[in-house]
């Protein structure tokens, strides 16, 4: 395999200045399948520097509102031409079902126009009463510079476009720094960009490890913000590398979600299996890989053993192979660290106490599981606490457990028990129930008989230690933009504040 040109920089495709590659691995099986550059902090200081001159001196911080939100919908129209393409491309690198791939290329197009419906059809301005019929006074928007833009390996495509199109939309230019296990729908991206006409430096890329790429990018001082996805420990060193600077700086970090489920949801037989059913989803779905995942049942005790035991019944169930074979409902886990990752956490959680109910294992390879791939077996562990590292810690693998209660004030308790804040569910037939328990829940988004669904006019951010700031909706826009008063006296005279 030979490698390729991967980062961009000042509308260039090139090599890494050292010449330096990196093999990506197929997680199905383990074997290198592309071969991309490894960039190292010349490349960042290359890239900055493009983006530093498309801002200050190029067209794009100046170009109307209208022709840039145009470009961002012609971005969506060119994701949804290739859709299949870089759907199988997703699958292959991050190991989701091609479904799943599908699906996020969908996700990604309606977040560019999103965005560019939000741009265009704001007010030119907040008029600010001066009490002056002399003085004409209002509030701007403008955007905030270069923007460094760090994003994970679970959703590559999805998080990168949480960024770039709100960036874009606001006027920014950026260098945007993938996950280096799973950059290869974020290169095809930023050539659609280039393909949509966006200027030469204004979108930059390089690919290549956290340190030193994501580490140069936010202590970069030509660098005005951070926007970084990821875990807890490596956005605490972004935060700190971006305070030497004062840069702006937004993270989102991990999550250790609640799914409550109260007996009343499960009254019916319809209720019931519903609620499995999507506490199901809300735990496997891209094999636990997910930020938001609902990998924490706590479910009312008189419940608890009908629905555990019809949980782990379905659990072992699941169809587990490769993304792209016809039927398979889930893929591998990303790399070999992250299987021997979860396998680390399954095995304290059972010498802590927790029960096995289902998986636990790496499943026998065959003819839809190839020999060497990162699989692991949908996994539920039964009778946990909150003192186990398995129900603290995000393992961000296919691992559920389950906790009980008995009162509704001990149900908001264990869901509150947590130093994450991202998101969380309560199932409940009950509508006064679901409204209190709801508005009791300290965590960023809460779904009421639902689980994972998202909308790009909500916003998406979260409490505690799963990160500062907000992605998506009105707030989405404005991490990317400075406000600005204008004062304008329309009667300027002599003030004499001093003699003379």
């Amino acid at each position: 395999m030979s490698a390729q040109k991967t980062i961009h920089v000042g509308g260039v495709w090139r090599d890494a200045v050292s010449g330096a590659t990196r093999e990506i691995l197929d997680p199905a099986n383990g074997r290198p399948f592309a071969v991309v550059a490894e960039g190292a902090a010349d490349d960042v200081n290359a890239a900055v520097s493009a983006a530093r001159e498309a801002f200050d001196a190029g067209e794009w911080p100046r170009t109307p509102v209208a022709e840039r939100a145009a470009l961002l919908r012609r971005v969506a129209e060119l994701l949804q031409r290739d859709r299949e393409q870089i759907g199988l491309l997703e699958s292959r690198d991050a190991g989701k079902t091609l479904e799943e791939g599908r699906v996020d290329v969908d996700c990604v197009t309606d977040a560019f126009r999103y965005f560019a419906d939000l741009v265009m059809n704001e007010s030119g301005g907040r008029v600010v009463d001066a009490g002056s019929e002399n003085i004409h006074s209002v509030v701007v928007h403008e955007p905030v510079g270069v923007c460094a833009l760090i994003t994970p390996w679970n959703y590559p495509l999805l998080q990168a476009s949480w960024k770039i199109a709100p960036a874009l939309a606001a006027g920014n230019t950026f260098v945007l720094k993938p996950s280096e296990i799973t950059p290869l729908t974020t290169i095809a991206l930023i050539g659609l960009l280039a393909e949509a006409g966006l200027p030469a430096g204004v979108a930059n890329l390089v690919t290549g490890a956290g340190d030193p790429v994501g580490a140069r990018m936010a202590e970069h001082p030509d660098v005005d913000l951070v926007s970084f996805t990821g875990g807890l420990a490596s956005g605490t060193k972004v935060m700190q590398a971006a305070a030497v600077t004062v840069k702006k700086v937004a993270l989102e970090l991990g999550g250790k979600n609640p799914n409550v489920v109260f007996a009343d949801a499960c009254a019916t037989e319809e209720g019931f299996d519903t609620a499995v059913d999507q506490a199901l989803n809300a735990a496997f779905i891209h094999s636990g890989q997910v930020c938001s995942a609902g990998s924490r049942l706590i479910i009312e005790e008189s419940v608890r053993e009908r629905f555990v035991a019809e949980l782990a019944r379905r659990a072992g169930r699941i169809r587990l192979g490769r993304g792209t074979e016809k039927d398979v409902e889930c893929g591998p886990l990303v790399s070999a660290q992250q299987l021997a990752r979860t396998e680390e956490y399954v095995a304290s959680a059972l010498a802590e106490g927790a029960v096995l109910r289902a998986g636990g294992v790496r499943p026998e390879p065959c003819e839809v599981r190839p020999e060497g791939g990162y699989f692991y077996a949908p996994t539920v562990l039964d009778l946990c606490h909150g003192d186990m590292r398995v129900v603290r810690e995000e393992v961000f693998g296919p691992v559920l457990t389950v906790e009980t209660f008995h009162t509704e004030d001990q149900a908001v308790a264990l869901a509150n028990d947590t130093e994450y804040g991202l998101a969380g569910a309560v199932w409940t037939a009950d509508a006064g129930r679901a409204r209190r328990v709801a508005g009791r829940l300290r965590h960023g988004t809460v779904w009421i008989n639902d689980f994972h669904p998202y909308l790009p006019q909500a916003e998406w951010g979260g409490f505690g230690k799963s990160g500062i700031g907000r992605e998506l909706g009105p707030s989405g826009l404005g991490e990317y933009r400075e406000a600005k008063h204008i004062y304008q006296n329309l009667d300027p005279r002599p003030v004499r504040w001093f003699a003379g």
